[in-house]
């Protein structure tokens, strides 16, 4: 576990149910404490890591909140709320599903959000996807559609690019995106590959310029 940021902590685990080759091999997940809570996003714990949990004991600061950007990152939602009661988890409604117990279970969307968060409608046709924002941290986090890369930050396409796929992510997906540049974010996290620290507006206006990015594992 490492603090990247002011506040904002990421740890890197092996998914037990998806290996996607070199990319995307090991995910990425957060912490930030703050407010008098901690905000985990996507939170994922390593099954080799016995001290995991001690260290991020070290991390959570009051009452657990759970914020899952896709339905896939339901993850270690649950050992969460084992380990932390009166942990709520927020995701899509799709999310609740992949719960074995879903009392804790609160459905995210752009009106419906724990206090000091934004989520955010993508996608045309829309995405089961809500990218959020952490106000007290001005850090907004993508599940999978805008992933880091060696290039910069990227639409993710799991398809081979084609003049049809790139004109798609031009002129459908990237509008949608657009409207969360105007919001107050500074860092922008990605659950996939290395996330934009400090120039996360930058980055992602950049990313929305440039051609999707395929890769399938």
């Amino acid at each position: 576990m490492e603090q990247i940021a002011d506040g904002i902590w990421s740890w890197r685990a092996r998914h037990p149910e998806w290996h996607p080759g070199v990319f995307g091999a090991r995910v990425v997940s957060f912490a930030l404490p703050g407010d008098g809570r901690t905000i985990l996003i996507d939170p994922l714990a390593p099954e080799d890591d016995a001290g995991f949990w001690m260290q991020l004991d070290g991390v959570v600061s009051g009452p657990v909140v759970v914020l899952v950007t896709i339905g896939y990152h339901v993850r270690s939602s649950e050992a969460v709320c084992a380990r932390y009661p009166k942990t709520t988890v927020w995701g899509h409604a799709n999310a609740r599903r992949r719960l074995a117990d879903r009392s804790a279970f609160r459905e995210l969307a752009p009106d419906s959000t724990p206090s000091g968060v934004r989520a955010y409608h993508i996608g045309k046709p829309r995405r089961a996807e809500l990218p959020v924002l952490v106000e007290s941290h001005a850090a907004l986090a993508f599940g999978d559609a805008i992933v880091g890369t060696d290039e910069g930050l990227r639409m993710w396409c799991n398809e081979p690019l084609n003049d049809r796929r790139v004109a798609f992510y031009a002129e459908r997906f990237a509008p949608t995106v657009a409207p969360i540049l105007d919001e107050p974010f500074e860092h922008a996290l990605m659950t996939h590959g290395p996330s934009a620290i400090g120039d996360g507006r930058e980055a992602l206006r950049a990313c929305l310029e440039a051609p999707p990015w395929y890769h399938r594992g």
